[in-house]
């Protein structure tokens, strides 16, 4: 029950995160709403460093390699791609392929990390994936033209693909280095992310007023909460369990938008909405 409970705190934080996330968005550029989330995130996460100073002892030299290229191979340059993604296709296309790297996932943590799904189990898997489609997919501007594999869908495609491997073999380091220190790898970023910046000859916009500062910090802070509250969950649990439930995250933005920004919900998002619920409720009975 523990590992579910961590897994639906990832999935409630990660949802209102990008909530907040959507808000700095309509303020601040892409690149630079990376930049001072990473920034933020390794000035406030530093804070903890200290306590898990005694879980370097976990790495090994193959260790701290895999750590250093799933982030930096899959979560790094999988976020560059999505950002540049979102900068020359349809937002809510982009959102929603990305936002399916559970499906990666999954598969991955079955064919390579020897976890098992029942029935019952692939089942609720499945309501999630098809509540998380529903929910974040404008179905009826998809039918309306014709489908074709733009560069902006391809790179939404890789970007599911890289942060579904990192999201899968984390655990490997979670599992010998405990639950901060496999991301607090990813915060050292930063700096590389500038140093992007600088070489495509895009500027960087500073946040000014709190009206950017209050979302983009409660943005980072609960995005951080949501990544390791998943650690947690995979640390002793499935990934094939957890990252579903995690990933459904998009349908609870969804009611933040309805609720606090009066953005319309369509029939087929609470139907996506209801599917996705379902899902995580049915694993929660059965794992």
């Amino acid at each position: 029950m523990g590992v579910y409970i961590f897994a639906l705190i990832s999935y409630f934080a990660w949802g209102a995160g990008v909530f907040f996330e959507a808000i700095v968005a309509r303020r601040l550029p892409p690149y630079s709403l990376l930049f001072w989330s990473l920034l933020v995130s390794f000035l406030l996460s530093t804070l903890y460093l200290p306590y898990a100073i005694p879980y370097l002892s976990g790495y090994t030299a193959g260790l701290l390699v895999i750590n250093i290229v799933l982030t930096f191979g899959c979560i790094g340059i999988g976020s560059l791609l999505y950002y540049e993604a979102l900068r020359i296709e349809n937002r809510a296309l982009v959102g929603t392929i990305a936002s399916s790297f559970p499906i990666t996932s999954v598969l991955l943590s079955v064919l390579f990390l020897g976890e098992r799904i029942t029935l019952i189990k692939g089942m609720a898997i499945l309501l999630i994936f098809a509540g998380l489609l529903l929910s974040g997919t404008d179905w009826q501007g998809v039918t309306k033209k014709k489908f074709s594999l733009t560069k902006g869908v391809l790179l939404a495609f890789i970007t599911m693909l890289l942060w579904g491997i990192y999201f899968a073999f984390i655990k490997l380091v979670v599992q010998k280095v405990g639950w901060f220190l496999p991301n607090y790898v990813y915060f050292f970023m930063f700096p590389f992310i500038y140093m992007y910046l600088k070489v495509r000859r895009i500027k960087l916009a500073i946040p000014t007023g709190t009206n950017v500062w209050i979302p983009l910090i409660a943005s980072t802070v609960l995005v951080r909460v949501a990544e390791f509250s998943y650690n947690l969950g995979i640390r002793k649990g499935l990934v094939s369990i957890v990252a579903p439930i995690a990933g459904a995250n998009p349908t609870f933005f969804v009611v933040l938008a309805f609720l606090l920004l009066k953005d319309p919900v369509k029939k087929q998002q609470l139907w996506g909405i209801g599917l996705a619920l379902a899902g995580i409720v049915a694993l929660g009975f059965v794992t």
